[in-house]
């Protein structure tokens, strides 16, 4: 069977693996969507640190089970509609004995450094599997993303009492607006690109800002009454929207911190004193697999606006080239493995 290979930076390659046999706890599952993530990007452009060469590509799965290892619970059937908790903590270190297995310091995601779903049957532990009876594959292959965003939003604490502001309006920027909507909090939206902030207004965002024509710190100023939010979430991962953050939370708020910046960023650090802030870094998700599938099960969610694009597997690594080279108006790109 084919499987594609981010080979090395800006290079993909589809090459053919043995499927594989489950073991006594695991499941065969038949992949029929996969997504590709924001850090696949930065890895085919050589900006993501973790990004491990040659490696098969892939961890937003939605997939159904086709063979079950003799000590499966009877919990689980074939046929079952499922998606994947993609990451492995060694259980070790002290992330792991705090109970935060998100941060562990030897985390292995697949398709970072470990192979992952971009083929068609994958062998996988039952522990790690999430079931939908009302869920699409496609929509199951957004869980993983969507999670990402919504840890972020509890890293932030986020209530109904608070002003969110999110920086980058992909994906996983979409899961934390989401998450903080659901919450019940006065959302804002903030991007360059007017698609996505479309899509945000669909989540249910009660204000957008277009950097690209608008003033972000009047803007905020004006609807928070020259206050600052009370949480801003980057999740965009650069040098200016990082101290950006910092500079327009509202005295004593919350920044939290899901993009990777790509080069060292400088801080007035009087600002973290002054304002007495909370900076919180943001990793991978615990707990919020059922809550995302509840989320879209409940039909909140305008999953077919934040699909950019289907392709075939044969398609995948020309799409995810082109993504690199013309990523405007790209929200998520899905690989259908049934065309």
């Amino acid at each position: 069977m084919k499987a594609l290979f981010l080979t090395a930076i800006g290079q993909t390659a589809l090459r053919e693996i043995e499927k594989p046999k489950p073991g006594p706890n695991e499941v065969l599952l038949k992949i029929g969507m996969v997504g590709f993530c924001g850090g696949d990007l930065n890895g085919f452009k050589g900006l993501f640190e973790l990004q491990e060469y040659p490696n098969i590509l892939g961890h937003e799965v939605g997939g159904t089970i086709e063979e079950m290892g003799s000590l499966v619970p009877t919990t689980f059937k074939i046929g079952n509609k499922v998606t994947v908790y993609p990451y492995l903590n060694c259980g070790k270190c002290i992330s792991c004995k705090k109970g935060r297995r998100n941060a562990c310091q030897d985390n292995k995601t697949m398709g970072v450094r470990r192979p992952g779903a971009m083929t068609s049957y994958i062998a996988i532990s039952w522990k790690d599997l999430f079931v939908s009876s009302q869920l699409s594959l496609k929509e199951l292959a957004l869980v993983e993303p969507l999670t990402v965003g919504f840890h972020a939003a509890a890293r932030g604490s986020v209530s109904s009492q608070d002003r969110v502001a999110v920086i980058g309006c992909g994906i996983v920027g979409m899961g934390a607006i989401a998450s903080a909507v659901n919450s019940g909090a006065e959302v804002i939206a903030i991007d360059i690109d007017e698609t996505k902030l479309e899509i945000a207004k669909k989540i249910g965002v009660a204000h957008t800002i277009n950097t690209s024509n608008e003033n972000l710190h009047d803007a905020l100023m004006r609807i928070t009454n020259d206050d600052g939010p009370d949480v801003i979430i980057e999740a965009v991962g650069n040098a200016i929207t990082y101290r950006a953050a910092v500079d327009e939370v509202a005295y004593t708020g919350r920044v939290v911190c899901i993009g990777y910046a790509k080069s060292a960023v400088e801080f007035n650090t009087g600002i973290f004193v002054r304002k007495e802030i909370e900076i919180l870094g943001s990793r991978n998700c615990t707990d919020e697999f059922p809550k995302v599938i509840a989320y879209l099960e409940a039909g909140k969610f305008p999953v077919e606006e934040v699909i950019s694009k289907v392709v075939s597997l044969n398609d995948a690594g020309a799409a995810l080239a082109d993504w690199a080279v013309n990523p405007k108006g790209i929200t998520k790109i899905m690989v259908d493995f049934n065309l």
